[in-house]
């Protein structure tokens, strides 16, 4: 892991410190910033989420769906729990304790708009820091490249109607047409963008786009910091009335990590899958893809929402907590293959 990776957590409150007091001081400033959007997405955030979101797309090669066929067991307990079990979790567990548990706590006008914002961060696996967390369990490569480019794929369609379903239970109402532009936005166009960096590095070979990769990590981690200034200048009144916020939106993503880790972990095992699949597949469950999930809550609800600050205590989370679970499966390595079933692959 590079520096900025490694650190993300500590930028991050970096980042709410900042932000807040440039918000304080500069109110004015920011909600100039916040104005300038077409069709209810922000100029500004959209060029930052870009260079977020496309410098990891450009490590996805989908070509290597053609390996989905040497992984099915471990394919098929992720995609399970990434699509089937945690949206669904998110979405009951955001309605437990922000509606239930913690609503005493927490403004009463937002209480839908964290649970949007809860919903957004679990409805799509995490792309790029996958491959992190991959190489830090020696998990195998081609399964974690095979697994990302699936989860692409299904993303560009499944991600829109299961975030309407999932807010439709919750009683949220979402403009359709701000959704599905989000998804052209955010997922779709950089989708393209990116293959096609791909393909025009790769042409002038390995070297060259390996260099072009090392250089481009920082701008995306950057940009991302440069996002989360913008939101916690927006959000700087509410944190400070209620700081206790922030710890009440981590409860459920905690909880959501550690189930879905532990449940892909042990199905792979059940199922006599390898380690070094099982490992990739339980952080891949766990996981989420945050910038998206910042993106489509500003798009959708705004800088000042719930939404938009539900989704950056994920990526307060992410990194501490991604880490002890790489911890666990790389310690219990011996647990795992003490009485499992016979690899059959």
């Amino acid at each position: 892991m590079g520096m900025f990776e490694r650190y993300l957590t500590i930028w991050v409150f970096l980042c709410i410190l900042v932000g807040i007091a440039l918000g304080q001081k500069s109110p004015d400033l920011f909600q100039a910033v916040a104005r300038l959007e077409i069709a209810q997405v922000n100029l500004p955030v959209g060029f930052l989420i870009w260079v977020m979101i496309i410098p990891m797309l450009v490590k996805v090669d989908f070509a290597a769906l053609g390996e989905v066929r040497n992984h099915i067991r471990g394919i098929g307990v992720t995609l399970f729990v990434n699509w089937l079990v945690k949206p669904f979790s998110m979405a009951f567990l955001a309605w437990f304790f922000i509606r239930h548990a913690f609503a005493p706590l927490l403004p009463a006008e937002q209480l839908d708009s964290y649970i949007a914002g809860l919903i957004l961060l679990a409805a799509a696996p995490c792309t790029a820091m996958v491959f992190v967390w991959s190489r830090l369990t020696g998990g195998d490569p081609l399964f974690t490249l095979s697994q990302v480019a699936l989860n692409d794929s299904i993303m560009v369609i499944a991600f829109a109607p299961l975030v309407a379903f999932l807010l439709g239970l919750s009683a949220i109402t979402v403009p359709w047409d701000t959704l599905l532009t989000s998804v052209v936005l955010y997922i779709v166009v950089p989708v393209i963008l990116a293959q096609w960096m791909r393909k025009s590095l790769l042409a002038r070979g390995e070297a060259v786009f390996d260099s072009v990769m090392a250089k481009l990590g920082p701008w995306s981690i950057t940009a991302l910091l440069a996002t989360l200034v913008l939101l916690f200048a927006f959000q700087g009144d509410a944190i400070l009335k209620q700081p206790l916020v922030i710890a009440l939106l981590a409860v459920p993503i905690l909880i959501q990590v550690v189930f879905n880790s532990a449940l892909a972990y042990g199905l792979n095992r059940a199922l006599g899958e390898k380690h070094n699949v099982a490992c990739p597949s339980a952080l891949i469950g766990a996981s989420n893809f945050f910038e998206l999930a910042v993106a489509a809550a500003i798009s959708l609800f705004g800088f000042n929402s719930g939404a938009a600050l539900a989704t950056v205590v994920g990526v307060l989370i992410e990194v501490p907590v991604m880490l002890l679970v790489v911890y666990v499966v790389n310690h219990s390595k011996t647990w795992y293959e003490r009485n499992s079933l016979p690899d059959k692959t």
